[in-house]
């Protein structure tokens, strides 16, 4: 049951005159839509964990209205109150938002925890051990830690010296040799979201004389999401996160001990094992529902990696969340090669960040690519295809904060207009029509890869 309060009237404003809420606009479309008995969508909001000043909004079903009433509200003005039932027999969406708060603050215990934190201290923020499946207490051991190690020596790449900014480096400020190596600016926004997925992203590294905070350090400042690693039913461990994720967005790196090279008995042993060397689908869009936000379309983005030198990391023994990220091959996730300075040489690093707006409590995957080695062949994703409805249902509406949106939106039949934007029943259908289509036919993609239970596809 939701209790949703109308619009209009200065009701809080104390600068303006107190005056009562009218019959119209919003309002007049839900007493229209009780009239008719018509169902209204509703989308609800709440603070972007990520970026304070911003809201996220998720879409939580059809409601009824069942009645509508006026009161006197603090203010001593006439407010529209209307009474929504949601309509039985649709998949969870706000319930969920519900539980992750509750969790998050302590009020509830996580069902199937088994572990509160499984880095033991190593992130800033816990990553919680789940299995809601079958009776295994964890994955087989290994250490975690959160970047990378090397543990002989190496030809590292050419020797590189960072910026020479001494405050905050400055987009579009060609003196800052980070700058300039990026193209002139930065590749993040201000609130460290990738912009595009590039060729290599030069950050500004632990020796560079900018601040701490420096934007162009990203991919350095640990897990920002609160993650957790969940027991799959067909995939052994997979990761998700508590957190909505906005597309571009950091997850983490991809940790290890950095080798040399891998022959082919060795990786068909290691299932944990990133090759800058495999051949990956270079090709996917960018920004999953920018029609429906009211963006342009950017185009596929199909530009090849610039990898300095190879780069294999085995997360078998040592590693962190990344380890957990399964296999699809219509994923939510890419890895982006990052280079940053470190006491005048140059380390490649594996970022990983979102391809679309991820709904919590939604596995994340990403593209295990082809080794050069592996003989013909192909085999079928295991994704669970049957899920893209349920996703495409909790898709959530990640907006800036220069949109003024209210908290609850009721998208009403026969409403021209809903607070800043409404979204009609028939564009939302054909969004979703068009965007499962779309999941479908990436899905139906096979491609040939290692033979280990970690990429999760079967002959």
């Amino acid at each position: 049951v939701l209790i949703y309060s109308g619009q209009g009237g200065n009701v809080n404003n104390k600068d303006k005159e107190v005056a009562d809420q009218k019959l119209e606009r919003g309002n007049l479309a839900l007493e229209r839509s009780l009239h008719h008995a018509n169902a209204v969508r509703v989308i609800r909001g709440m603070k972007d964990t990520i970026n304070q000043t911003a809201k996220v909004y998720v879409y939580d079903g059809l409601y009824t209205i069942r009645e509508s009433w006026t009161e006197k509200g603090k203010s001593g003005c006439n407010i529209f109150k209307y009474k929504l039932v949601r309509l039985p027999g649709q998949t969870s969406a706000f319930a969920i938002w519900q539980s992750l708060r509750k969790w998050k603050e302590g009020l509830t215990s996580r069902t199937g925890l088994v572990l509160p934190d499984l880095t033991s201290g190593a992130e800033s923020i816990p990553v919680s051990l789940v299995n809601e499946v079958d009776d295994e207490k964890g994955p087989a051991y290994f250490t975690y830690f959160p970047g990378l190690k090397y543990s002989k020596s190496f030809k590292l790449l050419q020797p590189s010296l960072g910026c020479n900014c001494h405050k905050a480096c400055l987009p579009g400020d060609l003196n800052c040799s980070c700058i300039r190596q990026n193209g002139g600016d930065f590749p993040y926004t201000a609130n460290g979201v990738l912009v595009s997925r590039t060729p290599l992203v030069h950050e500004c590294g632990p020796t560079c004389p900018c601040f701490p905070n420096c934007k162009n350090r990203v991919s350095q400042t640990g897990l920002k999401l609160r993650m957790e690693v969940f027991k799959t039913t067909s995939r052994g461990w997979g990761l998700r996160s508590w957190d909505p994720i906005r597309a571009g967005s950091f997850i983490c790196e991809f940790a290890g001990e950095v080798i040399e090279s891998l022959n082919g008995n060795e990786e068909e042993n290691d299932e944990y094992v990133f090759d800058t060397n495999r051949r990956y689908n270079s090709s996917f869009k960018w920004n999953y529902e920018p029609k429906l936000l009211d963006k342009e379309t950017t185009d596929e983005s199909t530009e090849e990696y610039k990898i300095p030198s190879r780069l294999v990391i085995s997360a078998k023994t040592v590693g962190n969340v990344a380890r957990f990220l399964n296999h699809s091959c219509c994923p939510n996730v890419f890895w982006q090669p990052v280079i940053y300075e470190h006491n005048n040489e140059s380390f490649l690093h594996i970022a990983f960040f979102a391809i679309k707006h991820i709904p919590p409590m939604t596995e994340l995957t990403y593209d295990y690519g082809i080794t050069q080695s592996e003989t013909q062949g192909k085999k079928k994703c295991l994704y669970d295809n049957a899920n893209v409805i349920l996703l495409l249902q909790l898709q959530i509406l990640l907006l800036m904060p220069s949109i003024a949106f209210a908290d609850t939106i009721a998208g009403v039949s026969g409403a021209k207009e809903t607070r800043e934007r409404a979204f009609s029943n028939s564009e939302v259908e054909q969004y979703e029509e068009k965007a499962s289509r779309e999941e479908k036919v990436n899905c139906n993609y096979s491609h040939r890869v290692h033979s280990s239970i970690r990429t999760r596809c079967d002959i």
